[in-house]
């Protein structure tokens, strides 16, 4: 039986509600937009599915606003599959566009200890991307990250918990949250 988002709910406090996540956004943008000029063709703008589609649309909507172009796709790994820890990586879609000498920017949710985005940024490398960019919402306040991976965009900082909203979800529920919760304790 799948555990309930309004149980969930009821058993956790809001960690950044939709202003501060509005801020950090606009934040992160500014910083993509300094890095990157117009160029051509334009940096390659790859959704994580499915939790990075809420903040992957605000990101991109931010850099419209500050006139950076972007070519889309995405991209469909998980290790999650529902569940609230990880197992093997498993590609459900890969990017239809060619990386082979493109800039490459990812847009996710979070990155917790990274062995999902590790393994995009590799295959992006792989594929002959020039440079491979992570931007995520969150990044997850504890020292168990993998050796390899760093983001270069962070909007905010989450505590070491269940976190869901915004793109996260509670065993595939809670998405379209328009705050990121966390379970007490």
């Amino acid at each position: 039986m799948t555990p309930s988002l309004s149980a969930a709910l009821v058993d956790a406090e809001i960690i950044h509600d939709r202003a501060a996540i509005r801020v950090a956004v606009d934040e992160i943008a500014d910083d993509i937009r300094a890095d990157y000029d117009n160029e051509m063709p334009p940096p390659l703008y790859i959704t994580v599915m499915n939790g990075g589609m809420p903040f992957a649309s605000d990101l991109a909507m931010a850099l419209g606003e500050r006139g950076l172009d972007l070519e889309f796709d995405y991209l469909h790994a998980t290790r999650y599959r529902g569940q609230t820890s990880g197992s093997g990586l498993a590609w459900l879609h890969r990017p239809a566009t060619s990386l082979r000498g493109r800039r490459v920017l990812l847009a996710d949710d979070i990155l917790d200890e990274g062995h999902t985005m590790l393994a995009v940024k590799r295959w992006c490398e792989d594929q002959g991307a020039d440079d491979v960019r992570i931007a995520v919402l969150a990044v997850k306040d504890h020292d168990r990250c993998v050796e390899g991976i760093e983001t270069d965009y962070v909007g905010l900082e989450v505590p070491d918990r269940y976190v869901f909203g915004y793109g996260m979800d509670y065993h595939e529920q809670g998405r379209n949250l328009p705050a990121i919760y966390a379970l007490k304790g």
